[in-house]
């Protein structure tokens, strides 16, 4: 089990540090250009992307356990950390507060960033559970 709650730590920080580099520019240059919901279309299919071969690295390197209690600990953990992380850049970067947040998560562009974030928390669980991969 310790490898699991490693894999999920490593796992929210690597995509944490490639989010934030890549949300950068969507803020600062494509929302402006093209506006807040289209600026993450743009940007989610990428990270998507990232965190799915970034689990999927992290399983295999790690060597995380093919098992349900192993799976949802890596997911939870990494789950965990980023809504933590999402909360607190919020109340820094973006003066809001969680009720703010709440709120944000019920626009459109704020909707479609949450399932990327349920998406980043299943894609662990799913490359834990995958036997290819173990």
């Amino acid at each position: 089990m310790k490898r699991a709650a490693l894999a999920g730590l490593a796992y929210f920080a690597i995509v944490f540090v490639f989010g934030f580099g890549l949300g950068s520019v969507r803020v600062l240059l494509v929302a402006p250009a093209l506006g807040e919901f289209k600026a993450v279309l743009i940007e989610l299919p990428v990270m998507l992307m990232a965190c799915w071969l970034i689990a999927g690295w992290l399983t295999r390197r790690l060597r995380v356990p093919n098992s349900q209690a192993a799976a949802l600990l890596m997911s939870g953990v990494a789950f965990t950390c980023l809504m933590l992380a999402e909360l607190s850049f919020g109340a820094l970067a973006f003066d809001r507060t969680i009720p703010d947040q709440l709120q944000h998560w019920l626009t459109p562009a704020g909707a479609l960033g949450l399932i990327g974030q349920i998406a980043f928390a299943l894609f662990a669980w799913i490359q834990v559970r995958r036997p290819a991969f173990n």
